[in-house]
């Protein structure tokens, strides 16, 4: 998308809206590339949380995102509230003018991401959907290898989400663990290793797919499994859960091919476990070096990707994942939420 008007003599001004658990990395995220962008705006229901925002920020607070679309002066709304509420709020931010970052899922139903897109075309801003797990330097490493045609033609894929959310995660906040704003183990906690089976391999032909509310009192599904055809005639699976005994186990990716494997593991796809290719390269020397420690599942990559969302809106940079794109696996989403539901094969695109 071409911009009409790059910000390039002040900093770039955020705000957000929605001052829970993942607001934190996006006000570190901030924080780092201060001589670049500042948070103008804060914006939260709960008068708690939005205290607790203000202080640690030092922006402007507001209970009601009418109020501070109103009398805010930033060029960017950081939207990080419950996943059901993104595409009301999004559109709202947009049809003021401004440019929209989105925490995933961008939204839980198919049309209200539709929607979403629609709404910043029309309106000439940028839809930046958060995937910042793409920037992870294992899968940035994955990816070039996947480009570099090293693993031949790809036959299998494997992801696995091996993790642990207790019932008082759930019960912490009444919007968990329902359909309307938050979606499962798939939608929500999985999202992110959904979006690398478009990403990495390509386009998906269909998928079948199993849910199951298996321990947990909510919703929506705390298990799934799904099997998965890519059009260039991969084949691969999805295997979710959110009931591992007693922590956190595993967040992996492997593939393998006719000319090459390779496993990125740990518990948040941090380790390169193998990395075995037929044609060695110089830097699969310095692969150990990838691998990083982390404490938590969001990974490291929320600065780098605001590190390409400040670039996009100066005008240096076109966005490394938009709207568009993060349609591509909230379609695949939604097609397994489908498969599941109706105990069919569910082909790809949803629509033409």
């Amino acid at each position: 998308m071409h911009l009409i008007h790059p910000i390039t003599d002040r900093k770039v001004r955020f705000a957000l809206v929605g001052c829970g658990r993942i607001s934190k990395n996006h006000f570190a995220s901030i924080r780092q590339h201060e001589a670049r962008c500042e948070l103008v705006d804060v914006c939260d229901i709960e008068p708690g949380a939005l205290a607790r925002a203000v202080e640690e920020t030092g922006a402007i607070g507001h209970r009601k995102i009418e109020d501070m679309l109103e009398k805010t002066t930033a060029d960017c709304v950081v939207i990080t509230t419950p996943s059901g509420l993104h595409p009301p709020q999004a559109i709202l931010v947009a049809e003021s003018g401004r440019h929209v970052m989105t925490e995933k899922p961008m939204a839980t139903r198919w049309q209200d991401g539709l929607d979403m897109v629609a709404a910043c075309d029309k309106a000439g801003v940028i839809l930046f959907v958060v995937k910042q797990n793409r920037r992870n330097a294992t899968l940035q490493l994955l990816k070039r290898a996947v480009e570099q045609k090293r693993f031949g033609r790809i036959y299998s894929v494997a992801v696995n989400v091996f993790w642990t959310r207790p019932q008082e995660y759930y019960d912490s906040a009444a919007w968990r663990g329902t359909w309307e704003f938050d979606g499962g183990a798939f939608m929500n906690q999985a999202s992110h290793y959904i979006d690398l089976l478009d990403w990495l391999i390509g386009p998906v032909d269909s998928v079948m797919a199993y849910t199951g509310t298996l321990a947990r009192n909510i919703e929506v599904e705390d298990t799934g499994v799904a099997a998965l055809r890519w059009r260039s005639g991969t084949m691969g699976t999805v295997n979710v859960t959110m009931l591992t005994y007693p922590k956190n186990l595993e967040g992996s990716i492997t593939i393998l091919g006719e000319k090459g494997s390779a496993k990125i593991g740990g518990v948040a796809v941090n380790e390169i476990q193998h990395w075995d290719f037929a044609e060695k390269l110089p830097e699969d020397e310095s692969i150990a070096q990838v691998n990083y420690t982390t404490a938590s599942v969001y990974g490291f990559g929320h600065p780098l990707y605001y590190d390409n969302v400040i670039n996009a809106l100066r005008g240096e940079a076109m966005p490394e994942t938009d709207g568009r794109e993060g349609l591509k696996s909230l379609e695949l989403l939604i097609a397994m939420y489908l498969s599941a539901r109706d105990g069919r094969r569910v082909a790809l695109p949803l629509e033409y």
